[in-house]
């Protein structure tokens, strides 16, 4: 990697843009960054690390931190651009950090994003092509090209002496931290980590399979009960070898014990159930013997029950004989009921139909009664005709009462339709003018609509006119004293600036402690400190002046924005209130305000008149087909009058004709419909009268017939009278219930007769009363003593079930946990291996740090070549893998001195030697870590501070080795404050600093060759 030119921009110290030639600097090999205290020798530095990286060294990236320059002009962005060159392609990177902006529209600040390009130069075609503008992209792209991170960039490119002095008297642990850094050995700690966290998983499954053993070892000695010989606890705990064979052995001797007690349990079960049987078939024998006796006594009861009810079933029987005697003669007795009922019937309507009749036919007969019927249905006969003429008169009536009705509705209608008519046509007229009149209104508010809105854009105008014209003399004024304080600040930041830089010496001074190196020179000697004087200031007062400078520039710049926005505002008001008007003086607001509402009301009223405009030639258009209606309608009335006339006197004649005749049949009725109903009524009454005396007649005779056979039927029955027949006559409910009873004692008598007959039941009589219930109570004790015994052998079978199932489970939980321990002891070895907590491992080294001392060995026989060439011979760098204390061992870092040949620690180096000792270990690291990214070449180095703790022959010496870099087509440059390397090295690049900020300049010989 080489570097060709640099260009910052309002970055750090440099508030304008700086470019640095790195090819004019390179063209000697060795070159000089030198200036005073705080001018931003190391900002040049800072600069190339963020175009690379996008970011300063880790040290200087502090949170809240700003890379803008405090003297830069607000407006003026801050930039870097770096051009070099890595493995044979020519970049350009050009980035922006995120920062602040005047706003583009309005006041105020607005933050910018963060920015990046990167190009490449085609040499073939002469010209830069764009490859990104992704800041991922790009950090992925530099970060392969160079082969490093930025921290281990900053540790080889920018050689920090102070990091490696410190570096050289660290202890083992702070070596380990940046080493590791520096070589990213994360992936073994990485390492490390899994193995840890496969040991505690291999040792958590191990435990828990343990546990699972222990809990179905408990499990089994729950199972077998307290009276197992094995029910001991297990010795034992979760993670010994030895659990698993005595969880396997108690296994054994449960299997064992459990098939034992199983065999026993059956032995007794079996005799229980003999014991059971014999006493259940006592038992039955008992109740058989009992029930027996029981019956043969209920008989001999019941036989005598049967002989005492025997005159009582006889009674029954009687009375069931004779009711089947009466059942002959019991349809002629129905017979004779019905015809009784039939005559009183009949009788009961004959009585109620001569009751309508009059007086003189009250005893009528039925001829009579049917001849006067006769008589009447041919009067009714007669009258249809004379109906007829009622009807036709009734509807002549109707219809002229219609023609009256239509006659004065249409004479009502022409009245109104010849007044209607009569005022046509001044109403027509006026129609017409309103529908005129509106549309004059439309087209005169169409003219006021397109006067009116400029006029109230014109009055919205002069009233922010108005309005801002006060804004802007308040914004002025503002202004002014923002002005006027901003210079105020700015003095007193640059007076108290410059009262700090003529003391930092002293500032700097106070922070030296006895022993210390000095952070300017790097000397451990402090012969003659600066003092401060009475009047000299300190960092934090310059930095709150620089604040209140800040702050009111800030307002300063905010105010002219505001200022800016105002006039700009009140320049466009003013020009759209002068918009159509002929008058050169501006026209105030009361003067466009009574021209806005004076058209506002004409437009109103021509709006309101414009609106009616449709409903005017609605009006006209109803008007005139009314009009057409009217005259069309009066027309036909007159029509219809003519024509009802003549139908009304023909009307009037047919209905004189039809009431002289009807007047002759109606007779003393209203109507002849009423003479008619009069007729039927009477006619109805006459033909149920005859209907109900010849059915009283019938029935008489019936009932005669029927006492006749009546008589018979009882004599032939045996029975005196039809009384005594009717008498015996049984429901048949009753009949049914006799029946029962006399079938249920012949039934009764049968059963006991049977039942004593029966040998067995005469025998059990005559042998002792039965005991079934001690038959029942040794049968009961038997039963409980075989549930007893079959209850136990299911305890112990399930017993042996549960304590098989355990075994089983026990077992196979026994041979899953097998390769489980293999592999927890096996992961268990690698990782206290890896840890360095193994016994294996004697130096207790952890994998990082062997791999960390594996690199320090390469990086201190780097550093050995051009230590013994700085110290003439007599240092030489080696690596110690020593344990120190308690601490372990890897990274110890001696030094050999030649002249008396002892090896010491690197700590006890003077200021001087732990310089050039240092130079050669960064040295020799970044040559080591180089190659480490892949070998990509490093043709630019830069190193940062420490020549002033070196003598002149010490200084020549290391300057040598220095310049020999150049063999290898290196650069390097050099920053340092020192005077005498100014003599020494001929190019050089001068920070010079002043109050408008730091400023380049290239010294080839002491010349200044550009800045």
């Amino acid at each position: 990697m080489r570097l060709h030119r640099l260009a910052v921009t309002a970055f750090g110290p440099f508030g304008t843009t700086q470019e640095i030639d790195f090819d004019a600097l390179s063209s000697a090999g060795l070159f000089l960054l030198h200036g005073p205290t705080g001018a931003g020798k190391t900002s040049v530095l800072d600069a190339v690390c963020f175009a690379l990286y996008g970011a300063v060294p880790g040290a200087r990236q502090t949170p809240g931190a700003t890379l803008r320059s405090d003297h830069a002009p607000t407006g003026t962005s801050t930039e870097v651009t770096l051009e070099l060159t890595v493995g044979e392609r020519r970049l350009e990177i050009t980035r922006r950090p995120a920062q602040q902006r005047p706003k583009l529209r309005g006041t105020g600040f607005t933050t910018e994003k963060a920015q990046t390009w990167l190009r490449e130069y085609d040499p073939e075609a002469g010209t830069w092509q764009g490859l990104s503008r992704s800041h991922q992209e790009i950090g992925e792209e530099i970060t392969q090209l160079l082969g490093m991170s930025r921290d281990q960039f900053c540790q080889v490119v920018l050689l920090p002496q102070g990091d490696f002095a410190r570096f050289l008297r660290a202890d083992a642990e702070a070596r380990g931290k940046l080493l590791g850094r520096l070589f990213d050995t994360r992936r073994f700690a990485a390492v490390e980590d899994r193995l840890a966290e496969l040991r505690r998983a291999a040792e958590h499954q191990v435990r828990e399979g343990d546990e699972r053993l222990l809990a179905l070892a408990h499990r089994m000695a729950q199972a077998a009960g307290a009276s197992a010989a094995w029910g001991a606890a297990i010795e034992e705990r979760p993670g010994e070898p030895g659990l698993a064979e005595a969880v396997q052995t108690r296994a054994a001797l449960a299997r064992s014990e459990a098939r034992e007690a199983l065999d026993i349990a059956g032995l007794r079960l079996a005799a229980a159930e003999q014991r059971q049987a014999a006493a259940r078939e006592a038992l039955e024998a008992a109740r058989e013997l009992a029930d027996r006796q029981t019956r043969h006594a209920e008989a001999l009861r019941r036989r005598e029950e049967l002989t005492a009810r025997r005159p009582q079933r006889d009674e029954w029987q009687a009375t069931l004989d004779r009711s089947l005697k009466a059942d002959r003669v019991a349809p002629a007795l129905g017979l004779r009921e019905d015809a009784e009922r039939a005559h009183r019937t009949a009788g009961a309507d004959r009585d109620r139909a001569r009751a309508v009749l009059p007086p003189d036919l009250a005893e009528a007969g039925a001829d009579q009664l049917s001849a006067l019927e006769r008589r009447l249905r041919e009067e009714l006969g007669g009258l249809e005709s004379a109906r007829r003429a009622e009807q036709r008169s009734a509807g002549i009536a109707a219809e002229r009462a219609a023609l009256e009705r239509e006659a004065r509705a249409d004479e009502d209608f022409l009245q109104d339709a010849a007044s209607w008519l009569a005022g046509w046509e001044p109403h027509r007229a006026g129609l017409r003018q309103r529908v005129e009149a509106a549309q004059e209104a439309t087209a005169r508010a169409e003219h006021l609509a397109g006067r009116l809105e400029p006029a109230r854009r014109r009055l919205a105008a002069a009233r922010r006119r108005d309005g801002l014209a006060e804004d802007l003399a308040a914004a002025r004024d503002r202004l002014s004293g923002a002005r006027e304080r901003r210079n105020a600040a700015h003095e007193s930041w640059l007076d108290i600036k410059s009262r700090r830089l003529q003391g930092i010496a002293a500032e700097l001074a106070a922070a030296l402690e006895p022993g210390a190196p000095c952070q300017v020179c790097g000397s451990a000697t402090h012969p003659a400190p600066a003092r401060a004087t009475a009047d000299h200031v300190d960092r934090a007062a310059e930095d709150s002046a620089y604040a209140a400078y800040t702050h009111t520039d800030e307002a300063r710049t905010a105010a002219e924005t505001a200022v800016a926005a105002t006039t700009e505002a009140w320049e466009a008001a003013r020009k759209e209130a002068l918009e159509g008007t002929a008058q050169d003086a501006e026209p105030t607001v009361a003067e466009l305000g009574r021209v806005v509402d004076e058209l506002g009301r004409e437009h109103a009223e021509a709006h309101a008149l414009a609106a009616q405009t449709h409903a005017a030639r609605e009006a006209l258009a109803r008007a005139e087909r009314e009009y057409e209606e009217r005259v069309a309608a009066q027309r036909a009335a007159e029509t219809r009058v003519a024509a009802r006339t003549s139908r009304r006197e023909a009307l009037e004649q047919q209905q004189a004709a039809l009431e002289a005749e009807l007047a002759l049949t109606r007779g003393e009725s209203g109507s002849v419909a009423a003479h008619a109903t009069l007729l039927e009524r009477r006619i109805a009454l006459l033909t149920e009268a005859a209907e109900a005396v010849r059915a009283a007649e019938a029935t008489a005779r019936g009932l005669k017939e029927a006492d006749d056979r009546l008589a018979g039927a009882a004599f032939r029955a045996g029975f005196d009278t039809p009384a005594e027949a009717a008498a015996a006559l049984l429901d048949e409910p009753t009949r049914r219930g006799l029946q029962q009873r006399v079938d249920a004692w012949q039934a009764e008598a049968a059963a006991v007769a049977d039942r004593l007959a029966e040998p067995a039941t005469a025998a059990a009589a005559a042998l002792p009363p039965a005991d079934p219930a001690a038959a029942e109570t040794a049968h009961t004790a038997a039963e409980r003593a075989l549930r007893e015994a079959a209850a136990a052998l299911a305890a112990v079978r399930d017993r042996g079930t549960e304590l098989d199932r355990l075994s089983r489970q026990a077992d196979a939980e026994v041979r899953r946990l097998g390769p489980l321990r293999e592999e927890y002891e096996r992961v268990a070895r690698l990782a206290g291996l890896t840890a360095g907590t193994s016994a294996d491992n004697e130096r207790k080294m952890r994998l990082e740090s062997y791999v960390l001392a594996a690199r320090l060995e390469q990086v201190a026989a780097a550093a050995t070549a051009r230590l013994q060439r700085m110290s003439s011979g007599r240092y030489t760098l080696v690596h110690s893998d020593a344990r120190s204390g308690g601490r372990r061992a890897g990274l110890g870092l001696h030094v050999v001195d030649a002249w008396t040949g002892n090896e010491r620690d690197t700590s006890t180096l003077s200021g001087g030697e732990t310089f050039f000792a240092s130079l050669a270990l960064a040295l020799g690291l970044a040559d080591v870590v180089t190659d480490e990214a892949g070998g990509v070449r490093l043709d630019t180095l830069f190193i940062d501070e420490g020549f002033g703790s070196l003598d002149d022959q010490t200084l020549d010496e290391v300057l040598d080795v220095l310049d020999s870099l150049r063999e290898r087509d290196r650069s390097v440059g050099i920053v340092s404050h020192v005077g005498d390397l100014r003599r020494r090295i001929p190019v050089q690049l001068e920070v010079v600093k002043a109050r408008d900020g730091s400023a380049v300049r290239l010294r080839a010989g002491g010349d200044a060759l550009g800045g």
